[in-house]
């Protein structure tokens, strides 16, 4: 990416990628009395009625926190709190642009994991949802866990559980491709951090055995017996004689890379089963890239973090669509049940016929179920319809829904209904 033109995108105009814009008029005494004091004093007597009236009276229901300490901005390591916030508008823009969900991007200067859940349990009655975002691990795994006990509406660590969420779905689709069942399937990571860590405990709730997999970090093979493990790394330490990632690799099936480039090499990837998956993850510059994978194997199936290649595996197919559901039965979490509720709607989703307008936004090509194509498009306006009603279903089959939708089908059209104002041609509910 050309560094003068993502400046320019950043700088011009309004400074930065997100405003607020008031939702109720403003122009007149009446209205500033309505808006203020004293009309304000009589939504207040309410919600200190029943707190349940600040989701009838404010914006809450649909307002999600975007929240960072800037400890492991993508890619870039601990920059600051400061230096996440263009990280953190930008998550503000996915929200908006495809769940329609309002967000304040908050910067935490914190490093500390219990003063910063001290701060974001602060101020979490003002959201009616929380997105964890770019904080390192092992405090990421603590920090949420001890956020979803303390707080009363969602909580959800997207670098952790989106990519879980993604790449999930598309293992399920390549798994079925390449005629291997979950459970036979021999997994290698590199990377040990959040993201790793949690695609790795999504796939054993989806089948693949933990004896499958191996897990290696800059140090390599996390194994039994290892000095310098923090507890999360000896949940995957391996009991194989594999010391290096070019051992463990060979014979697997699956190549899951959440670390670095150029991590896996030509001969690595020579070396593992027929029909390898290899979902090279890291950005902006993948573990291997797409043309030196395919060149070195024809019958690979190759999924990367990037939008100019096949197989995008990116967080964008998922905290949106999951937060839009959770939000829209006023969940007061989301539970694993709901994680693979959308992990299977987007698997299901990618075997439908592809409509004409995605393939319009992706420059005319066409997409059909097959090793290119084992995930949905971001651009894909049904994503909505079936990941978030498939979370919200969930969510009130597990109990933690506090709103009841009586009719699935009309949620459905209402949020197709929702989102035809960000889709620029302008296409019809009825013609989608």
């Amino acid at each position: 990416m050309d560094e003068n033109k993502a400046l320019k995108y950043h700088s011009e105009g309004k400074r930065g990628k997100i405003e607020v814009i008031p939702t109720k008029p403003c122009k007149t005494a009446d209205d500033l009395s309505l808006a203020y004091t004293p009309g304000v004093g009589k939504v207040v007597l309410k919600i200190t009625e029943n707190s349940d009236n600040a989701y009838k009276y404010t914006a809450k229901g649909n307002l999600v926190a975007v929240i960072s300490n800037g400890t492991a901005i993508l890619g870039l390591g601990d920059r600051g709190a400061l230096a996440s916030k263009p990280v953190m508008e930008g998550k503000g823009v996915l929200f908006k642009r495809f769940a329609d969900i309002d967000v304040f991007d908050i910067e935490v200067n914190e490093k500390d994991p219990d003063k910063f859940i001290s701060i974001v349990q602060a101020i979490s009655p003002t959201f009616g949802g929380i997105n964890l975002e770019d904080i390192k691990g092992p405090e990421c795994f603590y920090i949420e866990t001890e956020l979803k006990k303390r707080c009363d509406i969602p909580v959800f660590h997207d670098d952790q559980h989106g990519t879980a969420i993604i790449a999930s779905s598309a293992l399920i689709n390549a798994a079925e491709i390449a005629n291997k069942k979950l459970d036979e399937l021999q997994v290698v990571f590199s990377g040990a951090g959040a993201a790793g860590i949690s695609i790795a405990r999504m796939l054993i709730q989806l089948g693949v055995k933990r004896e499958n997999i191996v897990m290696t970090d800059i140090d390599g093979v996390i194994y039994k017996g290892r000095e310098n493990m923090n507890p999360v790394h000896e949940e995957f330490a391996t009991e194989r004689s594999v010391r290096t990632l070019k051992e463990a690799i060979n014979g697997a099936d699956v190549f899951i890379g959440v670390s670095a480039k150029g991590v896996l090499k030509k001969d690595m990837l020579l070396s593992m089963a027929k029909d390898p998956i290899v979902f090279a993850l890291a950005n902006p510059d993948p573990e291997i890239t797409y043309e030196e994978a395919t060149a070195t194997r024809s019958d690979v199936i190759m999924g990367t973090g990037r939008s100019d290649y096949p197989n995008q595996i990116n967080n964008i197919l998922g905290f949106p669509f999951i937060f839009r559901g959770a939000l829209d039965v006023r969940a007061s979490e989301i539970t694993e049940n709901m994680k693979k509720a959308a992990i299977f709607a987007l698997a299901d989703l990618a075997k439908e016929k592809v409509p004409e307008e995605v393939k319009k936004a992706y420059g005319g090509k066409d997409f059909s179920f097959g090793r290119n194509y084992i995930v949905p498009k971001p651009f894909d306006p049904r994503v909505i319809e079936w990941e978030a009603v498939a979370v919200a279903k969930q969510a009130v089959d597990d109990g933690v829904a506090l709103k009841r939708i009586k009719d699935w089908e009309e949620y459905r059209l209402s949020l197709r209904e929702r989102m035809k104002k960000y889709w620029d041609d302008g296409t019809s509910s009825e013609k989608r």
